[in-house]
């Protein structure tokens, strides 16, 4: 009984330590929360979000990259997304819908030894192309699939 009471108070502690730190202004997001590329997100284009995300707009075409994808999605505000790829040494994923008016939906750095797979879901505005990039040894792969959108879900 006395386990939970000491767990419940540093719980309550810590809590309310954070806050007051947060409210104070000694705690921004920016400090807590991890980097992530702000100008691969607000590109307009798949070549200006490659580029900000990976340095380049150039990636290879690879059959090791698996994009699993409805052939038409019903509700574009929420499309079923799988990737995963047989590549060695895979340290990024990324995730593009090419009609969208942000096409980068999501980026993803992998640990060392993880395996490359990535199970989301995304907004798709209009029928397009869904975009898997993939970082591997230091170069940049890619695979396609074309999605047909019936109801849009970024504002369509």
């Amino acid at each position: 009984m006395n386990e939970h009471r000491r767990l419940f108070l540093k719980g309550t502690l810590a809590i309310g330590a954070l806050s007051v730190a947060a409210g104070a202004g000694l705690l921004t997001p920016g400090d807590v929360l991890a980097a992530w590329p702000e100008a691969a997100f607000k590109a307009k284009t798949v070549d200006d979000a490659l580029k900000g995300l990976m340095g380049g707009a150039a990636f290879e075409s690879s059959d090791a990259i698996n994009v699993k994808a409805p052939d038409i999605a019903e509700n574009g505000a929420v499309v079923p997304i799988t990737v995963s790829s047989s590549l060695k040494d895979v340290t990024n994923i990324a995730i593009l819908a090419s009609a969208n008016p942000s096409p980068l939906t999501s980026a993803y750095e992998l640990g060392k030894g993880t395996h490359a797979y990535i199970s989301t879901r995304i907004k798709m505005g209009k029928t397009g192309d869904v975009i898997a990039i993939v970082k591997s040894g230091g170069k940049v792969y890619g695979a396609k699939k074309q999605v047909k959108v019936t109801i849009g879900g970024c504002g369509g």
